[in-house]
């Protein structure tokens, strides 16, 4: 059962490796509107990840338009984004980990980010990996991506209308939600 995020002009999708994440975001934007662009943040560093992105693009199959930017989301969010297509962003984690290989400010890009997504003039989806439930990471490399994607994902979830976590292909609204509210005997 999906859950109700019919009032969500923006949504991030968050789940761990393999959890079913981009197929729910997938399925979401292609229910959502017929005009849809997929915004790509993986390049192909390797045969590997070659073959994921193509894995991914024959899944999406036709109806879709495809623009990748692996450094620059927040201005190719804020030039795609139009009432009548919905843009599906995959993935932030990616788009961190570029950001931090390229020397780049993850702080600002986030903040900027934020940012577009607060005066999109379309719907976007944001797929995201929520990395901060495993392991404390060996290296200081990975501690530092894992601390600068929690952020990420901390900010996005602030900006966007909705939230939905995906575990073992089960997705589960967790904004908007009423707070929880403690009672005094």
């Amino acid at each position: 059962m999906e859950p109700n995020v019919v009032a969500a002009r923006s949504l991030l999708v968050l789940g761990g490796a393999r959890s079913g994440k981009s197929a729910y975001a997938q399925r979401l934007a292609e229910g959502a509107m017929a005009e849809r662009l997929f915004l790509a943040t993986a390049e192909a560093s390797d045969p590997d990840m070659a073959a994921r992105i193509a894995r991914h693009q024959a899944d999406r199959g036709a109806g879709w338009t495809t623009r990748e930017e692996p450094l620059a989301l927040a201005e190719a969010l804020g030039a795609e984004a139009r009432p009548g297509r919905v843009i599906l962003i995959d993935c932030l984690t990616l788009w961190i980990s570029n950001l931090m290989f390229a020397g780049r400010g993850v702080e600002a890009e986030i903040a900027r980010l934020t940012q577009a997504i607060s005066t999109l003039e379309g719907p976007a989806v944001i797929v995201s990996n929520e990395v901060g439930l495993g392991l404390v990471p060996e290296t200081k490399l990975g501690r530092d991506f894992r601390d600068a994607q929690g952020r990420a994902n901390r900010e996005v979830a602030r900006a966007c209308d909705a939230v939905v976590l995906v575990a073992a292909g089960l997705p589960t609204l967790i904004k908007p939600t009423p707070p929880p509210a403690l009672r005094l005997r």
